[in-house]
């Protein structure tokens, strides 16, 4: 009986080990996107790397029955849901002001950089379920049944959602050098 033991706890061993080994890829192989994502979302560099090992962790505890399924989708909805906890519960919610604070950051000319920054402004402006709504859809291009899934929202919401969002951005000045692609017909306000 011993033998049948030494063998199964083996097994068990050899299972625990490919399994690590196959998550430890699974966080190579996505880690990019995870983070950028989860950047698009808080817009700051420390909380998207928070985010993105919360999304990780969460993962791992429910790696056995997350593998079969599309691993990343997984991690992205609990990175997600995450996020949305977040702005829930924090005390310190952030208020949107007329003027940002400075910021001693050393300038980089590169246009890259500026748009980035351009566009970081403009999604700042955006309301949170708008931010999350416009980088599911379209950064990720995730169909609009997979962002109302993702969000917790019907499709009718992610649609209209995403057309007031992109309206938003189009308007915003900070983008006004930047082409904003014709995603949903712009607002128009009928007054």
């Amino acid at each position: 009986m011993d033998g049948l033991d030494e063998a199964a706890e083996g097994s068990k061993d050899a299972a625990a080990a490919a399994a690590a080994a196959e998550f430890t890829r699974f966080v190579t192989e996505s880690s990019p996107r995870l983070l950028r994502t989860a950047w698009l979302l808080t817009s700051h560099r420390e909380h998207a790397q928070d985010l993105t090992q919360l999304a990780f962790a969460k993962t791992f505890a429910a790696w056995r029955r997350v593998r079969s399924d599309d691993a990343e989708a997984y991690a992205r909805r609990v990175m997600v849901n995450s996020y949305i906890d977040w702005w829930r519960r924090a005390p310190w919610r952030e208020r949107p002001t007329a003027h940002l604070p400075e910021q001693n950051v050393v300038p980089d000319h590169a246009g890259a950089i500026d748009e980035r920054r351009a566009l970081t402004t403009a999604l700042a402006q955006l309301t949170r379920k708008e931010r999350t709504i416009v980088v599911l859809r379209y950064y990720l291009d995730l169909s609009e049944a997979d962002v109302a899934a993702h969000v917790g929202v019907s499709v009718g919401t992610v649609k209209s959602t995403a057309s007031k969002a992109l309206a938003k951005l189009r308007r915003a000045p900070t983008l006004s050098d930047i082409d904003v692609p014709d995603f949903a017909p712009a607002l128009e306000e009928h007054q």
